[in-house]
């Protein structure tokens, strides 16, 4: 004979199911929370999760001095058209914004584009595209993300492509030679 033994009036089956339910209903009211509308975070959002990995790391300066703004675009812009440092000229800077240029590897013609540090963020866009909608600033989802790290006159260039690959470029980019 099976007894069934009642705890405050319900039996242990009566429990079990009951808990069962109360589980269920928690993962379908979690899920109901969610927009499926939603967009998906920007690579730079994605990266910006990311803590650094040591407090001994060189810190990135609030606000860059206009030298170097320049000097971070040029060691940027080397690194995100493989190109070499001294293959970057700076022809001047509006503001907050690094106006550059390059030879392009194809035709010999000049390539130009411009240049703005966030933070520890270099964004960029090119301004002789045939068509305006290709003259953006390169920081949307699909777009690589580009952070440095300044220390003296190193610069480092880490590149977060949209895949979750990653490239580290360091140069060394002198208060002088950054004039040219």
């Amino acid at each position: 004979m099976v007894r069934d033994r009642r705890i405050g009036g319900a039996g242990l089956i009566d429990r079990m199911r009951a808990s069962s339910l109360l589980v269920l209903a928690s993962f379908a009211l979690a899920a109901c929370g969610e927009r499926a509308d939603a967009p998906s975070p920007t690579p730079a959002e994605k990266v910006s999760e990311i803590q650094p990995a040591s407090d001994g790391e060189a810190s990135v300066p609030v606000v860059l001095t206009a030298r170097d703004l320049r000097r971070v675009c040029k060691a940027g812009l080397a690194a995100i058209h493989g190109q070499t440092i001294d293959a970057i000229e700076i022809d001047g800077l509006d503001g907050q914004v690094v106006n550059a240029s390059w030879r392009a590897p194809v035709d010999g013609g000049r390539k130009r584009g411009q240049c703005r540090v966030d933070g520890d963020l270099i964004t960029w866009k090119p301004v002789d595209l045939p068509t305006p909608e290709q003259n953006r600033w390169m920081n949307q989802s699909g777009d690589p993300v580009v952070r440095f790290v300044l220390d003296g006159d190193a610069i480092t260039i880490n590149t977060t492509l949209p895949d979750g690959s990653t490239a580290t470029e360091q140069y060394s980019v002198a208060a002088e030679q950054e004039a040219r």
